[in-house]
């Protein structure tokens, strides 16, 4: 017996239907893989992106109670210190003009005299995103601070650039007071300074610090081919903020 029109049509539709759900199921199952695939690549970019710092803030945490000599690698890393007669203290230039530094990184010049010049006493630390400009940190240097620069290298290290951020943790201070002793700034030497000048073949970090009166003055530098509490201990025992030509101003 023939089957009916009815019976056929019924049929195809149920054909129609199964193709179909078979269908969305299959997209459903592609959709859910790309959307997976999507958020694997997505937490691989974050955790390579966060690697560093969360490598670097463990780096940091490491030292918490080691005293500053004990971070880092021994004084033997660094070079002996060099002396030049220095100027311009006092010499404020109008903000933004740029001054051409002789040295790199600079350790006495002309700098400004306005608003974040010279940079906060709170702050120890900056990296390439917040570091003040250098006519800033200059002034900085004429009133008694010894600045710790790194370069590239070191910021592209996360075990040394946790080592440097442990060691300007050492001269923070809570509350309101003000310990002049804790002059300190660890800040970075960019590529774009002083048209890409470098620091020596080998070394990867530098101490400076500006000493003498408002009539003589005198720039000290010493490069070190890695971090080294130790020497910049030494560093700064050697060249104190009281030596400074304007070392009781904050």
């Amino acid at each position: 017996m023939a089957k009916s029109s009815k019976s056929q049509k019924t049929e195809r539709q149920k054909l129609i239907e199964e193709t179909l759900k078979k269908q969305r199921t299959s997209e459903k199952k592609r959709g859910n893989a790309i959307v997976l695939v999507a958020i694997a690549i997505a937490v691989a970019i974050i955790g390579v992106a966060t690697y560093p710092m969360a490598r670097g803030a463990f780096e940091e945490s490491k030292y918490e109670d080691d005293a500053l000599n004990q971070i880092g690698a021994a004084a033997s890393t660094c070079q002996d210190v060099v002396e030049k007669a220095g100027s311009d203290v006092g010499n404020h230039v109008d903000e933004p003009q740029q001054v051409t530094y002789d040295a790199a990184p600079p350790a006495y010049g002309a700098h400004w005299n306005a608003i974040g010049a010279p940079a906060p006493f709170e702050d120890k630390f900056y990296d390439a995103d917040d570091r003040p400009e250098l006519e800033q940190l200059v002034h900085n240097l004429e009133h008694g601070y010894t600045i710790l620069w790194y370069d590239e290298t070191i910021a592209d290290d996360a075990t040394q650039l946790g080592q440097i951020r442990a060691i300007a943790n050492k001269f923070k201070e809570s509350g309101d007071a003000k310990n002049y002793r804790n002059k300190f700034i660890a800040a970075p030497w960019l590529d774009s300074d002083e048209d890409g000048a470098k620091f020596p073949d080998g070394q990867h970090v530098a101490f400076t610090h500006w000493k003498g009166t408002t009539e003589e003055s005198t720039g000290v530098w010493q490069y070190c081919g890695d971090v080294s509490g130790e020497a910049l201990e030494t560093f700064m025992d050697t060249y104190p903020y009281t030596d400074a030509p304007e070392a009781t101003i904050i």
